[in-house]
């Protein structure tokens, strides 16, 4: 009986391990600021610095799911920032891309999308129908979309954006004590649209399978290289949006835009629970996972440690997550 109830205890341990991970940090976060990092703008701030690199994490969280992974993210982003800033540009500022011409509102939106999409359409042809491995893949479209965007901007600031477009990312609502960020809201909506792909669509199934077994995918008639392409598409829209959402916030795009935030999107789906093996992942998790990131990032700029130290936290974050990963899996690799 005491067995049964170790091992039970065990397995709710191991399926809940992200959460625990979460309310544990937070404890120590509270304690160690005297709770003041609890207050609704601490949080709020929390949530502002994460929901960018949500869309981002949901991305390549679906492909880490199919057994891909991608490193372009952050040029991908940093790309089709500048695209949607350069769309979004005050017409009559001086050195502005498109100089005396003015764009309505869907055009920075709709042209941050393209973007996005097109790099993800182009990753999952190489991927699915090229067969060259992800991890070559992304890193040559990654060093592809950032001297695209060195052409592009000229090397220049992207800067003078209208004010509709800087209220997409920068305005909130509510009462004003509990002032809401339409950030918050646009990632409790595209997790929602990842959810029902991922669980309740046909598609979202052919994803798991591929990553837990691409050729018995195939053999069961899963036509692996379109849901590739599919998948590599998905998350490129995704980075189109974060993109999109990036430049509004910022207000501005330049070269420096979404620096290293594949390092921050992989490391966040991995510590949620999506296996590097393939096949495992839920969105619920990499949300958590993403929360749990950003609390370290804001706990350590919070108690004013410095900011390099934040690099070897990650780093070594990723490892210790891939580590217990690959020996949670093993059994059924």
């Amino acid at each position: 009986m005491k067995d049964t109830r170790d091992l039970k205890l065990k397995q709710m341990m191991s399926k809940y391990t992200t959460f625990v991970t979460f309310v544990v940090l937070l404890f120590v976060l509270a304690v160690l600021t005297r709770g003041r990092a609890l207050t609704w703008d601490s949080i709020k701030t929390l949530i502002i610095a994460e929901a960018v690199r949500a869309f981002a994490s949901l991305g390549v969280g679906m492909i880490i799911i199919t057994k891909g992974i991608d490193l372009s993210i952050g040029y991908v982003v940093c790309l089709t920032a500048s695209v949607a800033a350069s769309f979004a540009q005050i017409p009559t500022y001086e050195t502005a891309l498109y100089y005396g011409h003015s764009f309505p509102l869907f055009m920075p939106i709709l042209m941050g999308l393209v973007a996005g999409g097109l790099f993800g359409l182009f990753n999952g042809v190489l991927v699915a129908y090229g067969k060259l491995p992800p991890f070559i893949a992304t890193l040559g479209t990654m060093s592809i979309a950032r001297g695209i965007q060195l052409i592009y901007t000229k090397a220049a600031i992207v800067s003078s954006l209208t004010p509709k477009f800087k209220a997409i990312a920068q305005n909130s609502f509510g009462p004003s004590f509990f002032q809401i960020p339409y950030l918050a809201v646009y990632v409790v909506v595209i997790a929602f649209i990842v959810w029902v792909l991922l669980r309740h669509t046909k598609q979202g199934t052919n994803f798991y399978a591929i990553g837990g077994n691409a050729q018995a995918a195939r053999v069961s008639g899963i036509n692996v290289e379109k849901d590739l392409v599919c998948v590599y598409f998905y998350a490129g829209l995704l980075y189109g949006c974060a993109g999109v959402l990036l430049a509004s916030r910022l207000a501005l795009a330049n070269a420096l835009t979404a620096n290293g935030m594949e390092l921050d999107a992989i490391a966040a789906v991995t510590v949620g629970g999506v296996s590097q093996n393939g096949g495992v992942g839920t969105v619920g998790g990499m949300i958590i996972g993403i929360f749990t990131m950003g609390l370290i990032n804001y706990g350590m700029s919070f108690l004013a440690i410095d900011s390099y130290y934040q690099y070897l936290v990650k780093g070594a974050i990723i490892i210790v997550a891939v580590f217990f990963d690959m020996k949670k899996y093993a059994k059924r690799a």
